[in-house]
Parts: C-alpha cells; structure tokens; sequence
C-alpha cells in the first residue's frame, strides 16, 4: 500500500467533469496539492456524504489552492450522474478497471454481496513533486476520513 513519502503511482483515467475528459496524475501535478478521495461506490450512503463533506469543504481547499477529486470503480457515466444529482462541482476519475485501485493496494470486497474489488475508503494527498504527503485508508467502508486532517495536510503540502 503506498505512504506518506513515497511517490504517487502514475495513472490515466477518464475524468467525469459533467464531459468526459482524459485525465493523468502526471500531467496534473500543477493543480497540487491533489486530494485523491477513493470511494467504494457512487450512490451509496457514506459514500454519497462523504462527496457531498467534501463538496461543502471545497471553498476551503480552494483557498489552499488545493485540487480535489473523488475516485471510484462507476463507469465515467455513472460519475457524471452522481456529480450532477449531488452538486459536485470537482472531479470523479474512473477506475473501472481497477488498475488505480491495485496500484494504490486498496481493493476491498462485499464477497457477500458478490462485490469485487472496490476502493477502501482512503484519501492521499499528492504534492507538486507527485510525493504522497498524506495518506488514510480505511478497512471499515463505514468510516468517514477526518475532513479537518485532510485539510491540514493539504495546507502543509501547499
């Protein structure tokens, strides 16, 4: 599972912004800090909240100048329909096929309910030198991250 210090795997994605756009790790590190919020699935309950906290957070990110996107295994048009229903106004990258997920160790399953492979609740924070600088993963799907500790680390990595 990648840390604090080390370097943030490299991805490409499709990034729902209500288009659908190509998005890079890489090619986006001017935007840093990056707040990458995996989540395991759109329109579930903690999951639906946890994107909205963020959304009425946003302000405060961006006055840090701070960059946040939500990151889950939904198609890109999934994402999309989620953004506009919840008045998301940042990013959602798509991992459909579970690539980020397994490069970032975070898969999870609901074997119970035939569910393979979603993101654990986790949020990692890329600086400008796409070092990850924050890092908080969760076993417990239930669990919320600390917004107030998000915020904190991404005002240090500013």
């Amino acid at each position: 599972m990648v840390t604090t210090g080390d370097t943030a795997p490299d991805f490409t994605a499709p990034l729902a912004n209500g288009d659908i756009e190509e998005f890079t790790l890489s090619e986006r590190l001017e935007e840093a800090p990056i707040v990458l919020a995996f989540f395991p699935g759109a329109f579930t309950g903690v999951c639906t909240t946890e994107m909205c906290t963020f959304q009425d957070r946003l302000a405060a990110f961006n006055d840090l100048d701070a960059t946040v996107y939500g990151v889950s295994r939904d198609s890109p048009f999934t994402l999309n329909e989620f953004r506009e229903q919840n008045g998301l106004e940042f990013g959602l990258l798509s991992d459909y096929n579970r690539e980020i997920i397994d490069d970032y160790d975070i898969p999870m399953d609901f074997a119970d309910l035939g569910v393979y492979g979603v993101a654990k609740r986790s949020v990692f924070v890329v600086d400008a030198d796409g070092e990850i600088t924050y890092a908080w993963v969760s076993d417990d799907p239930g669990v919320e991250p600390d917004y107030d500790e998000v915020e904190a680390a991404v005002e240090d990595a500013a």
